[in-house]
């Protein structure tokens, strides 16, 4: 059976940064064919202008699908599964496809769409991000211009013009794999630490909250985390059965690099026990806030390595491929945010 394409859904109110994020994404592909669909219903075609200029071979104008007939979730049998069907029969398929929803969908109902049949076997949800504008959330609004947002809404008769802001961001929050407190550079250091702290103790376990600004992060951050979000729809409940749209409006800062990120290699030799050495991994993730661990396990007596793939708290391995005349070491690759005790950690490994 061919592989599923992986797929990134990317949510968050408008002024959020949602396409600030992946325009830096799409400029930062490291060769990755990415097709992108945007639901910017009533924005007039703004974000896909923005995206579509962003200069990279790897975004072309035709990777690009805009979706602007309403709300994503209130649309899906009408557009996206159709949209997601014509990219599925292209010649040169993508690696890689990353939904913007627009500032008022509910990620639920996409993700549940994922288990059609048309495209089930085809394509899966490889994570569910949720950006936040972290300055208006530390301030109580949700949103840097709430009226936009109100009015926005008003466009799309499919929606609930009712319903608080704040149920809203919960429904986002809680059907989150991370989430991202965009405009970080905006908050004090005191504020940064008491949203993300907030943030994890309202969010599901395991989910990883990172700060950006800019929508500057690596791409390995993002992309990889091979969730299959739609197998896991009971854990991401709804706190009610309305949605949202579009954004735009971007924070304008200075240029801003991966200084907040850092990464390291550990290297050690062979393992005796893969299965002790698999617990140790974990806690060391959970200890350090890690937020991924990618690489190979030279496992005593055992002909073939073994690939480690770690987001955050899930870890997922198998054997892949004979080392054959390779040295048979144990490495890996170890990315956090910066700050990172790569003394302990090193330590925590080798013990």
């Amino acid at each position: 059976m061919a592989q599923k394409i992986p797929t990134t859904v990317v949510t968050g109110f408008l002024g959020a940064g949602k396409t600030t994020l992946i325009r830096h994404m799409l400029q930062n592909a490291q060769g990755k064919r990415i097709a992108l669909i945007i639901n910017e219903f009533g924005d007039l075609g703004v974000d896909g202008d923005i995206l579509k200029g962003c200069g990279d071979e790897t975004c072309t104008e035709d990777d690009i699908m805009e979706l602007s007939n309403g709300c994503i979730c209130c649309t899906v049998a009408d557009d996206f599964i159709p949209t997601i069907k014509s990219l599925l029969e292209r010649k040169n398929k993508p690696d890689h496809i990353v939904i913007e929803t627009s500032g008022l969908a509910l990620p639920q109902p996409l993700i549940r769409a994922f288990n059609w049949p048309e495209i089930s076997t085809k394509v899966t949800v490889d994570g569910v991000i949720t950006v936040i504008d972290g300055k208006a959330v530390t301030e109580g609004r949700f949103a840097h211009n709430v009226e936009a947002v109100d009015s926005q809404r008003k466009l799309d008769e499919n929606l609930d013009h009712e319903t608080p802001l704040s149920e809203l961001y919960e429904d986002q929050i809680s059907c989150a794999d991370m989430i991202i407190i965009n405009k970080s550079d905006l908050l004090t250091d005191q504020e940064a630490s008491n949203l993300t702290t907030n943030l994890k103790n309202s969010s599901r376990d395991g989910v990883q909250v990172v700060k950006s600004t800019n929508g500057a992060l690596p791409i390995d951050i993002l992309l990889g985390k091979q969730i299959a979000a739609e197998n896991d729809m009971k854990s991401r409940h709804e706190i009610h059965h309305h949605h949202e749209h579009d954004e735009n409006g971007d924070h304008i800062h200075h240029q801003h690099d991966h200084d907040d990120f850092e990464s390291f290699v550990f290297n050690c030799g062979e393992i005796d026990d893969a299965k002790s050495f698999i617990s140790k991994i974990s806690e060391t993730i959970n200890k350090h806030d890690i937020l991924r661990l990618k690489g190979f396990i030279a496992v005593k007596n055992k002909p073939m390595r073994m690939t480690v793939q770690a987001v955050g708290p899930r870890i997922d391995t198998y054997f892949d491929q004979p080392f054959g005349s390779d040295l048979r070491l144990t490495k890996f690759v170890v990315i956090g945010q910066s700050g990172l005790d790569q003394m302990a950690i090193k330590k925590a490994l080798s013990e």
